[in-house]
């Protein structure tokens, strides 16, 4: 089954402040906020929500095919994608336009502040599914994107009766209430956290109940908490995985994609596909970058037995790595 995602390829700088956030922002003064975080360090990463949830498939034994645009700036980070045996045939470089690129601050409390500059993304909204051969997708992800070219896929995806997983995140400021109405409906998943969830309801007036009849899956990751799915009236809880050290937040929510995708491309289990997805957050958690993780899968498959008890349907995960090695 062909896996295509939809969304961002971008550079990541990622900032360290040495203090919380929260003891320099005034609440009874936010109408005229205006402060400046002094950073202690800062790294360069290769990221953007497309490129880290394929990365994190691919260690898992999958073959996700992205489809983005990105920058003249991108040769080195497309070079880096096929040593990692990611395809990038459907990444669309766009003269005179710089790539993506997200800049993060975190604090002591894992809190961050963001700004992303959209650059070549812009364009993707003039890259159909159709107009790059890739009507037979088994699935399409439909992540944080150009606006207008997330709401294209998904009408396409209605269209054309493909499976999408919606997960707005980071865009829902740039969604209103028809946005969402337009897209959520139908969609195989619907992917968010607590807070994304409550914006959609907000912008849209539905309840949580009203989106459950609308989508065959909610999964709403929840931080430490772990993660809930919602699906054919189930609601299926998914803890934590226990973490050996918290090194930085950025990316965790896209390796949890990542691993919770992978593991339905090989036919597992609601709770399993969940629970891989978690230890795949774990270990992003537990590194600087979004795509500096790494493992084996069969030392996956030894630290998920180690946290959660033995599966034997991991065997698929195997067994998904080997279809790609024959591939």
């Amino acid at each position: 089954m062909e896996f295509v995602i939809t969304g961002s390829v971008a550079y990541d700088y990622l900032m360290r402040f040495p203090g919380r956030f929260r003891d320099h922002i005034l609440p009874d003064q936010l109408d005229s906020l205006s402060v400046s975080f002094l950073a202690e360090s800062m790294r360069r990463e290769r990221g953007g929500v497309a490129a880290n949830v394929a990365y994190t498939m691919k260690l898992l034994g999958a073959d996700p095919l992205i489809l983005a645009t990105v920058g003249n700036d991108f040769g080195d980070y497309r070079r880096w994608l096929e040593e990692q045996g990611l395809r990038t045939d459907q990444i669309v470089e766009i003269p005179d336009e710089l790539t993506a690129t997200f800049f993060v601050s975190t604090d002591l409390d894992q809190n961050q502040i963001a700004n992303f500059y959209s650059g070549a993304m812009g364009y993707a909204r003039h890259y159909s599914l159709e107009s790059r051969n890739l009507t037979s997708a088994g699935m399409v992800m439909i992540s944080p994107n150009d606006p207008t070219a997330m709401l294209s896929y998904a009408a396409e995806c209605k269209r054309l009766s493909i499976p999408f997983a919606f997960d707005p995140s980071q865009q829902l400021a740039r969604l209103d209430g028809d946005d969402l109405r337009q897209s959520v409906p139908g969609a195989a998943l619907l992917l968010c956290n607590e807070y994304e969830l409550a914006m959609i309801q907000n912008k849209t007036g539905w309840s949580r109940e009203d989106i459950l009849g609308m989508v065959d899956a909610l999964v709403l990751t929840l931080g430490k908490q772990g993660s809930v799915i919602y699906t054919d009236g189930d609601e299926i809880p998914i803890p934590a995985a226990a973490l050996e050290r918290v090194d930085d937040p950025t990316g965790a929510g896209d390796a949890y994609r990542g691993g919770f995708f992978a593991a339905r491309m090989a036919g597992l289990s609601w709770p399993v596909c969940g629970r891989v997805g978690a230890l795949c957050s774990a270990y992003a958690l537990e590194q600087t970058g979004t795509t500096t993780h790494r493992f084996s899968v069969g030392e996956f498959i030894s630290r998920y037995e180690g946290a959660f008890g033995a599966e034997p349907s991991l065997a698929g995960l195997r067994k998904l790595e080997a279809a790609r090695s024959e591939a």
